[in-house]
């Protein structure tokens, strides 16, 4: 495997934006009215939109655009899982009650919370993490992944490229090993993130995931 220290896909740099940057959400809802729906989210989310399980998934300061296409395919995907573009024993029947409204105001919502503390990466595997990150493997054409979720891992909201950076790396690791698997299809007619995580290994997948786990 050959990886390379420039970014794969550069035009798609000019589209980056940090989640901090935006002044506003992308997503028409109402904080005050998402927070007074959030109670049960916090129940495995935390109370702050951070986990104290690694595999669930911390969701403060998340894209709201991302968060309302996620429980958008859960609650649909309940009633056929084999069909699902993303489906989950607990999120899905907890999503299936949600409005199309109820899902806009708990995404703004949790865009609103301070993103979670960066925890530490294995220090074994940010070298081999590190260039795939940011270089891509130029041999099987695999990009860079922050042409799409960005340099620090705050992702791209206006493209609905998710928030890495802090993300539990047990929860992003499963992730995508069901996107490699073709497990999760919520990357749409693209197929950007199976086609990529389908070129990784685990080891790959592994060093991946602790690595956005400590970005700054």
């Amino acid at each position: 495997m050959k990886i390379r220290n420039t970014a794969i896909f550069l035009p798609l740099l000019g589209l980056l934006a940090t989640g901090s940057a935006m002044a506003e959400s992308l997503v028409d809802g109402s904080i005050e009215a998402g927070k007074n729906k959030a109670i049960t989210c916090t129940a495995c989310h935390g109370p702050e939109g951070n986990s104290v399980n690694p595999l669930w998934p911390n969701i403060a300061g998340q894209s709201a655009t991302y968060t309302v296409t996620q429980l958008t395919a859960f609650r649909d995907g309940a009633a056929s899982p084999a069909n699902a573009k993303r489906y989950d024993p607990l999120m899905s029947p907890q999503s299936m009650a949600l409005s199309d409204q109820d899902i806009r105001d708990l995404a703004v919502y949790f865009e609103s919370l301070p993103a979670p503390a960066q925890a530490v990466a294995n220090p074994s595997t940010i070298a081999r993490a590190e260039a795939l990150y940011r270089g891509g493997d130029v041999e099987d054409g695999t990009a860079a992944c922050l042409a799409c979720h960005g340099p620090t891992g705050r992702g791209n909201p206006a493209a609905n490229y998710p928030a890495l950076q802090g993300q539990h790396a047990v929860y992003t690791a499963k992730q995508l090993n069901d996107y490699a698997s073709g497990k999760r299809t919520s990357d749409g007619k693209t197929r950007v993130m199976r086609d990529i995580a389908a070129r990784l290994s685990q080891e790959d997948i592994d060093a991946l995931a602790s690595y956005v786990q400590g970005l700054r």
